[in-house]
């Protein structure tokens, strides 16, 4: 399996060694979650682990170093990145993720380059990831923190819309610049949950008959 290039023992000493001390205490709460995530949803695990802990392998990167790394290898930078280089450790990352690390496995790219903004209809491990980050054990201040912890494993979709709601509420409250990749995937998942709530009504009432 591709995850298996670069063995986790590996990828967590490295990380160990490159993040500060509060930013792998964090990943090591993505890695922990996401492990159990997939255990609930019957996802790869091991493709969860690596996932969970290289997600901010560029977080603690100079916003510099990731823009000319960006620039080097011809990785696309919007304006608002531009404007906010931080964001780009998801881009950066997942670079990163196969140069160095040697995963080539593309679910677990895209788990790691999507894990901020979320993108339109998300593979099972990039949900994962995506919920992972909000929730893990070291979280304290995102709001609803609680019910979302819950609701991750009992309905992961559900879980996943709310985050990227609460996300994009908190954003607007403390005039933050929006990504719109996060804008975009928030509106397919309230389309994607509104339908489905509409079918599993209709169920329900033709079921009653």
């Amino acid at each position: 399996m591709e995850a298996k290039s670069s063995s986790l023992k590996k990828i967590r000493k490295a990380m160990e060694k490159s993040l500060d001390a509060k930013r792998f205490e964090h990943t090591l709460g993505v890695a922990y979650t996401a492990a159990a995530l997939a255990m609930r949803y019957g996802c790869d695990i091991q493709k969860a682990q690596t996932a969970g802990m290289l997600h901010d392998c560029a977080k603690c990167m100079s916003n510099e170093k990731r823009l000319k790394i960006c620039t080097k290898h011809n990785i696309a930078v919007n304006e608002i990145e531009r404007r906010n280089p931080f964001l780009l450790h998801a881009k950066v990352g997942s670079y990163i993720a196969m140069q160095k690390y040697n995963i080539h496995d593309s679910d677990i790219i895209n788990a790691i380059l999507n894990h901020t903004t979320g993108r339109p209809d998300m593979s099972l491990l990039e949900k994962i990831v995506y919920v992972a980050d909000y929730i893990e054990p070291g979280r304290k201040q995102a709001p609803n923190l609680g019910e979302i912890r819950r609701l991750a494993f009992a309905d992961l979709d559900e879980a996943l819309f709310r985050i990227l709601k609460d996300t994009l509420l908190y954003l607007n409250q403390v005039d933050g610049e929006t990504d719109p990749m996060t804008q975009k995937t928030y509106e397919f998942y309230k389309n994607y949950m509104e339908t489905r709530n509409r079918t599993a009504g209709k169920s329900k009432r033709s079921g009653a008959i």
